[in-house]
């Protein structure tokens, strides 16, 4: 008969420290309830942000035009960032406290130094979203300023000029933090990027200048679209301002493509930013015309000026017979008009011409002519 030696293990029962280090996938349940409680406490933090943000904007923002614009889909990329940056502190001092040797704490190393790459990336893309969103702002804040509720073209060049260069701004912040999270080498990344901006500089200062001179002509704001200038040698109706070039319609009705960086180094005369506008002309009536039908018709033509919504300085506007001479007998006309617009200005000078052409023919009177004076 076969004895059979029996062997007798030490056997201690689970106590409550060793259950917590069961390890589970290289976690113990202590990690795993810690790692828990900080996703818990990133989601409140997010709900929290989603829910106090609205209300903090809107107790600040008197605009509603700017708050709907500031609230409208900003909430939840802003609530996650902070949400999970939250979370990024309380995992980096938790895995601080592993490192120190807290033997309570078990996970996997790759785990321990990977999970703070994906938090800051997710914080960084939730920046750059929010931060995106928010460019919209710009256009809302214009409309805000303006004070005829409409856009014209150089307010929406403005607008497109200031949201093109945040949000380059925008990205290029953003890749650098996400490069960080990814482990990349800032100061060689940074370097790199001044090395290549430098050359890209260079090659592009035209461009560069031109753009700078858009944003300097769009912000000082020395003349917008419809007012007549004259730049150098060059004379015209500014029809449209882009981000490289202002456009000019001449007298001639040729387009002048202007670069920008040329109406910020030169002087630019704005016939546009007159307070008034002046117009004198010289009228050659027949020098047979009757005496009392010229005197009707200068009354005439000064009640048509007079009584002209537009025109201000009354009591310095005139229309009165002039000079006299062989031919003709002049009648000098002076007036002056509250137009800031130099197509208002043609439209009424237009309207005031076609009146005059009408008194002048229900008074029976007219001009002179030469060619048919030589005939007499």
């Amino acid at each position: 008969m076969h004895h059979v030696a029996l062997v007798m293990l030490d056997y201690a029962p689970p106590t409550d420290s060793t259950i917590w280090l069961n390890e589970y996938l290289g976690f113990n349940n202590l990690t795993v309830a810690i790692l828990t409680l900080f996703i818990l406490t990133a989601f409140i933090v997010r709900k929290f942000t989603m829910w106090f943000i609205p209300i903090l904007l809107r107790k600040i923002i008197t605009s509603d035009t700017i708050e709907e614009n500031a609230v409208r889909d900003s909430d939840k990329a802003l609530g996650t960032a902070v949400g999970v940056g939250f979370a990024h502190l309380l995992f980096s001092d938790f895995n601080t406290s592993m490192v120190q040797g807290n033997s309570n704490i078990i996970m996997p190393n790759v785990f321990s130094s990977l999970v703070p790459s994906l938090l800051q990336l997710v914080v960084s893309i939730a920046i750059i979203i929010w931060a995106l969103r928010l460019v919209e702002l710009v256009k809302a804040i214009v409309m805000v300023i303006d004070d005829d509720d409409e856009l014209d073209g150089t307010e929406k060049t403005l607008i497109s000029a200031i949201q093109s260069a945040l949000r380059f701004v925008i990205i290029f912040l953003g890749s650098v933090f996400i490069a960080d999270s990814f482990g990349f080498d800032l100061t060689s990344l940074i370097a790199g990027l001044g090395i290549s901006g430098i050359a890209l500089a260079l090659a592009a200062k035209d461009t560069i200048s031109n753009f700078f001179g858009a944003v300097t002509v769009l912000l000082d704001r020395p003349f917008k679209v419809g007012d007549w200038i004259v730049v150098g040698s060059s004379e015209g109706e500014v029809i449209e301002i882009t981000l490289r070039t202002t456009l000019i319609r001449t007298s001639l009705d040729t387009v002048i493509s202007m670069p920008n960086a040329n109406l910020v180094n030169k002087p630019v005369e704005n016939y546009g930013k007159r307070r008034w506008r002046r117009w004198q002309t010289q009228l050659h009536l027949d020098i047979n015309s009757d005496p009392e039908a010229v005197e009707k018709f200068c009354d005439a033509v000064l009640g048509i000026i007079s009584e002209n919504q537009f025109t201000t300085k009354v009591d310095a506007s005139f229309c009165r017979v002039n000079a006299i001479s062989a031919q003709s007998l002049d009648i000098a006309i002076n007036l002056y008009w509250d137009i800031s617009s130099g197509i208002q200005e043609r439209e009424q000078r237009e309207l005031l011409i076609l009146s005059i052409m009408s008194q002048a023919k229900a008074n029976e009177l007219e001009f002179y002519d030469g060619r048919i004076r030589q005939q007499r």
